[in-house]
């Protein structure tokens, strides 16, 4: 089992698995009590701590990208490795209907397969529709039905995951939808959920330092994507003016999507 301090949570590494050509995924010796959706903040001792979605509760899963400093230490645990981690944070996924969709993008598969998996739990059923630039980056898909779209159709439909979802909406009814993954992706799913009147959820990545609402650098507009989010229903990201066109960086400063 885990150890504790008065922060983190102390992890043990019991295996780890290369999802596509940048992402590694650690599963650890321990659970936590987490919904879809949610986040925790991992520290790496002497180099900095940063936020990544929940893949799995029991035994906890983290699926990481390599994109800087703490995930490329993350990138180098092997088994036995401690990982130290605080949470779960923000609001997760609320699963309703019978009959759900689910559209992820790069690493964003990860908390989709979760939420897959305890829709199923439920009874639910779950499509997903997956996509990646090219069948190197793709992540292991859900064990549910599944359209699996590349960019360059090296695998799969050749196109985006957001064209096959557009065409099953047309064609199916769906009691509510689920996104994960680029903010543009995001976006189009959102709004063509917005123009079928279909309920949806999205996820938000943001720049997170705290975690916990304090430092505000996860803005969205009025909304403080940690402690609002990470996920957000269509509505209110649609009354947004920096969803799907903006993000912040370290220091705050905007920069287009």
């Amino acid at each position: 089992m885990c150890e504790r301090n008065e922060v983190y949570k102390v992890f043990e590494v019991e295996k780890v698995f290369e999802e596509g050509s940048r992402v590694k995924t650690l599963v650890l010796n321990g659970k936590l009590e987490a919904k879809p959706g949610q986040f925790v903040m991992v520290w790496e001792p002497g180099v900095g701590e940063r936020p990544f979605g929940v893949g799995a509760e029991n035994p906890l899963a983290i699926s990481i990208a390599k994109v800087g400093k703490v995930s490329a230490a993350l990138h180098e645990k092997k088994q036995g490795d401690r990982v130290w981690i605080r949470g779960p944070y923000g609001n997760g996924f609320e699963i309703k209907g019978r009959n759900i969709a689910c559209v992820a993008g790069g690493y964003g598969v990860s908390p989709i397969r979760f939420l897959a998996k305890k829709a199923r739990e439920t009874g639910a059923k779950a499509c997903v529709f997956m996509g990646a630039k090219t069948k190197k980056e793709l992540m292991l898909k859900p064990d549910c039905e599944t359209t699996i779209c590349t960019d360059d159709g090296t695998c799969g439909e050749k196109g985006f995951a957001t064209q096959a979802f557009e065409k099953a909406l047309k064609e199916k009814k769906f009691d509510a939808v689920y996104t994960c993954g680029p903010e543009k992706m995001m976006a189009r799913v959102t709004e063509a959920c917005l123009k079928n009147k279909v309920p949806c959820q999205a996820s938000l990545d943001r720049f997170m330092k705290c975690g916990l609402g304090v430092c505000a650098s996860c803005a969205v507009g009025e909304l403080v994507v940690c402690r609002d989010g990470p996920v957000f229903d269509a509505q209110t990201l649609a009354k947004t003016k920096e969803f799907g066109k903006t993000f912040r960086d370290s220091s705050g400063k905007k920069i287009e999507i």
